[in-house]
């Protein structure tokens, strides 16, 4: 007898108990919560041949765009090869074969060719979403979910994480409103659904509601945070939220605790907290030796090249720390990338190694060369990924440093771009004052 999965698809090589532990794995990836690659490797324990299983633990390795992770993912596939696949398994494993390769949109259209012929594979849809965001496609991120949305009901497994993604997409978007009632309504199916949570706080961040965001996120943090593997990133949320609001011993106090606390090597953490003090040292805030733990981290990735967008912020630590000669060398690596057909390559010739020449230039105070890069950058820089919250800390080191540069115009001109959409913005506020007093 061939088993299906619950929403429906033939699964090769499981049996009942397998199965269950494949369901619990996807419930646990769609929630960021608990330890899937852990339940992956039970049911594999109990069906060697499930093909799925070992799709879904390759997927789970490689959502981390870590290059650590590609040979363990390889290995995975070889496996899946040497079995007799259906047909959307073979899809299955052709997708996880263009991202081995690191070939990003490829994968992303095998992802979708899954989607049109099985409406119902949350699996291609969820690591669809993820290459979207990672990719900085925002039309996608919205529009990826509403392809398959009405072939959905509301009782099917999982469905609370469609709405999710919806979420984010439309935040995405600009539909700051919509976002958030879909995310709220996610979480009213599912209280752990922690990209849900995330999706509104992005919302929020958008439209400047900063103390309406710290609320959301503390008074969520048993939803968001216990057990769970996207927890460094909403505390990260809850720091943009407290900064803006200029709690900058609060957000210290979060660095420390959550969102460092922990020294986590997984490299999306690592991202959020090298941007976290690059963001508190624009603004002047004494650090301590706080650079240093994360450039030690960072150090062995120095060349890891697989995504630009990683790359940059370990340029950010290792400038931090004073390591400049590192971060030189992590530059030369990036211009090497740059002339290889991938990508990656794409994504550091049109924003990471300009941004991270640009942060070099920042480092030695060379001012005018930072504005001359970032003013047109921060227009495409969507194209190395990350969300819009993610790459304001282009248009906040932009600010930062035309306000160093003596460029007060220029200074007025991004305030007040600012606050048209962060209105009660106390930074933005000072830099708007700043802007707008005659030079000397």
């Amino acid at each position: 007898m061939v088993l299906k999965d619950h929403r429906g698809a033939p699964v090769s090589g499981a049996d009942t108990k397998s199965l269950e532990l494949y369901e619990t794995a996807i419930s646990q990836f769609n929630c960021y919560v608990g330890d899937p690659v852990a339940t992956c490797d039970a049911a594999l324990a109990e069906s060697p041949d499930f093909v799925m299983a070992l799709a879904l633990k390759a997927y789970l390795l490689l959502s981390g765009m870590e290059r650590g992770t590609v040979p363990v993912a390889a290995d995975l596939l070889g496996r899946m090869r040497e079995l007799k696949l259906n047909d959307r398994e073979r899809r299955h494993a052709a997708a996880v074969a263009s991202l081995v390769d690191g070939a990003f949109h490829r994968t992303s259209e095998r992802l979708e060719d899954i989607l049109i012929e099985d409406t119902h594979d949350i699996l291609a849809l969820q690591m669809g979403h993820l290459l979207d965001f990672y990719r900085g496609d925002s039309r996608n991120l919205r529009d990826r979910v509403a392809r398959v949305l009405p072939e959905w009901k509301p009782q099917m497994p999982g469905y609370h994480a469609l709405i999710a993604m919806q979420a984010f997409g439309l935040e995405e978007t600009g539909d700051y409103a919509r976002a958030e009632e879909a995310g709220r309504r996610a979480i009213s199916m599912n209280g752990r659904d922690a990209w849900a949570y995330h999706a509104v706080a992005h919302a929020m961040e958008m439209m400047g509601r900063y103390e309406d965001g710290a609320k959301w996120l503390r008074d969520g943090e048993q939803g968001w945070s216990p057990d769970s593997f996207f927890a460094v990133h909403n505390w990260w949320h809850l720091g943009l939220f407290l900064l803006e609001n200029d709690q900058n011993a609060e957000v210290l106090k979060l660095y420390d605790g959550p969102i460092r606390g922990g020294q986590s090597n997984v490299v999306l953490d690592m991202v959020d907290a090298s941007a976290m003090l690059w963001r508190l040292q624009l603004r002047g805030i004494d650090l301590g030796n706080r650079w240093e733990g994360i450039a030690d981290r960072w150090q062995p990735l120095g060349e890891d090249r697989l995504y630009a967008f990683n790359d940059s912020h370990g340029v950010m630590a290792l400038l931090g720390a004073g390591r400049r000669a590192e971060a030189e060398r992590v530059v030369s690596a990036m211009c090497e990338t740059v002339r290889k057909q991938s990508d990656n390559a794409a994504m550091t010739r049109d924003v990471g190694l300009p941004l991270s020449r640009a942060l070099l230039a920042f480092d030695q105070g060379s001012y005018p060369a930072v504005i001359e890069i970032l003013r047109p950058l921060r227009n495409i820089a969507g194209r190395f990924g990350g969300s819009h919250a993610q790459r304001d800390l282009i248009d906040l080191t932009l600010i930062e440093a035309a306000q160093r540069a003596g460029q007060r115009g220029l200074v007025r001109a991004l305030a007040n771009e600012r606050l048209a959409l962060k209105p009660k913005s106390p930074l933005a506020h000072r830099y708007r004052d700043q802007g707008a007093r005659k030079a000397a």
